[in-house]
């Protein structure tokens, strides 16, 4: 059972540990809707075949591998860049700072860094529509990950061996349950944004689930700092 959010440790906490996607912005905003409409477009184009045909092939591919990309990368050995760019080539100029989040970020001790499926750039793009760029230190990617996504270990490994953090010290914040267990395993503290979404709510009542937030302005507002 997930404990409370008054309860949560902050003072102990040297490295907060973010995903990107669905994360540092709401679901509910459809932001990453963008993201996906441009990977059916890549997966359409690649195979040749119309667009509800793309998303039954990008939806099999991401349950089966993790990211659609993967899936291209094993079966279609397509190269991730090029898949890259195209899917994360996305208007953001109707996004604006988000004052609320800068202030809620500015609160919290330690060190603040993005771990993302995605990719720097898509990272450095998001946050700087949304005015956060100036609080992360480290962004780590699919690209540092070896294109290998999480919930892999090897995503992990690399993402620790890289950074230098230290496990007991770090919370990781995601909407993908799935993605907090080896978080977990590694001693890390969890949090999970809820959602409704059956694949980003799989693994949600395990153990590896220690707190839970419907987003993550609620989480960080509910922080005893």
């Amino acid at each position: 059972m997930p404990r409370h959010i008054k309860d949560f440790p902050a003072a102990d906490i040297q490295d907060w540990v973010f995903d990107l996607d669905n994360t540092i912005y709401p679901a509910a905003t459809n932001l990453f809707r963008r993201v996906s409409v441009r990977i059916t477009e890549f997966v359409a184009a690649h195979y040749q075949v119309p667009a509800d045909e793309a998303r039954v092939i990008q939806k099999d591919l991401f349950h089966r591998y993790g990211t659609t990309m993967r899936g291209m990368m094993t079966e279609e050995n397509i190269a991730p860049k090029i898949y890259l760019d195209f899917v994360h080539d996305i208007d953001l100029t109707d996004l604006d700072h988000d004052h609320e989040l800068d202030a809620l970020l500015a609160r919290l001790p330690g060190r603040k860094h993005i771990f993302t499926n995605g990719t720097v750039p898509h990272a450095d793009n998001i946050l700087g529509a949304y005015g956060l760029r100036h609080h992360f230190d480290k962004i780590f990617d699919i690209v540092a990950a070896d294109y290998i996504p999480k919930p892999e270990s090897h995503a992990f490994d690399q993402f620790f061996q890289q950074t230098g953090i230290n496990p007991a010290g770090a919370v990781m914040i995601e909407d993908m349950a799935a993605n907090l267990e080896p978080a977990a395993a590694r001693g890390m503290r969890t949090v999970w944004l809820a959602s409704d979404i059956g694949w980003a709510a799989r693994g949600a009542d395990g153990a590896h689930v220690h707190y839970r937030a419907d987003d993550l302005k609620g989480f960080l507002r509910g922080l005893n700092l």
